[in-house]
């Protein structure tokens, strides 16, 4: 059974997470990942960031982690019609006229001031892992938040492969002269809708456990807190 998920990118890095299974022991975790960080060594990969139960967190820190930040995930069961009112235009990024460019823009004004302390990419490095994580229909999964002109924030929902019932979101936000308007539980709420129509059955999502206006919304939306796992890093000069 894999108990981690692996996105690998060339020698730059790899991301790692926890697959939790309420019957899989503790220890079997740290046996499956003590391997596979013997293989990211061998491969001389530049770093590697981890998501983790923060029990095994001492057992890191020996290993040469060095602790991020913690996040919280929060699920939901995609069921039902969802009531809202919404008069914003939604496009997706593919049938609009706006450019890579300029959506790279404005997903950076979206996470600028964010209260996520995990922020390892440049936009730059998020635009090319798009394609190489979301595939060649990436810009399908673009979606802009407008009115009267003018952009009011992002999202980007999906499927993570190997998991085709569960809704993730590559990422959501509001451009910071918006937020605190009540915009962004009205954008969480479409983009939950729109995972329906690519077939998902539940939403994970997740967020700094500092980020209390992500967790607001959450909440407002009828996420249920799950767990709380650390972020943790390693670099390969150091490891």
């Amino acid at each position: 059974m894999n108990l981690f998920n692996v996105i690998k990118k060339d020698q730059e890095y790899w991301l790692v997470d926890q697959l939790k299974v309420s019957h899989i022991p503790n220890i079997d975790y740290l046996v499956a990942f003590d391997k596979l960080l013997t293989g990211w060594k061998g491969q001389r990969v530049a770093y590697l960031s981890l998501l983790m139960d923060e029990e095994n967190e001492d057992w890191l820190l020996k290993r040469g982690f060095k602790k991020v930040s913690s996040i919280v995930e929060y699920t939901k069961p995609l069921e039902g019609p969802s009531n809202y009112t919404n008069t914003f235009q939604v496009e997706a990024l593919s049938d609009s006229q706006t450019t890579d460019f300029d959506f790279a823009i404005l997903y950076d004004s979206c996470r600028s001031g964010s209260a996520n302390k995990n922020n390892l990419f440049s936009i730059s490095q998020i635009m090319e892992s798009l394609e190489s994580e979301l595939g060649t229909i990436w810009r399908d999964q673009c979606f802009i938040f407008s009115q009267d002109g003018m952009n009011y924030g992002i999202s980007i929902p999906h499927i993570e492969q190997g998991t085709p019932d569960e809704g993730r979101m590559f990422y959501f936000g509001v451009v910071p002269e918006q937020r605190g308007k009540g915009y962004g539980k009205i954008f969480h709420t479409i983009s939950l809708e729109i995972l329906k129509t690519f077939g998902a059955k539940e939403y994970l999502g997740s967020t700094d456990k500092s980020n209390k206006p992500m967790r607001r919304i959450f909440e407002a939306n009828g996420c249920i807190l799950r767990d709380i796992k650390g972020i943790y890093r390693i670099d390969m000069k150091s490891g």
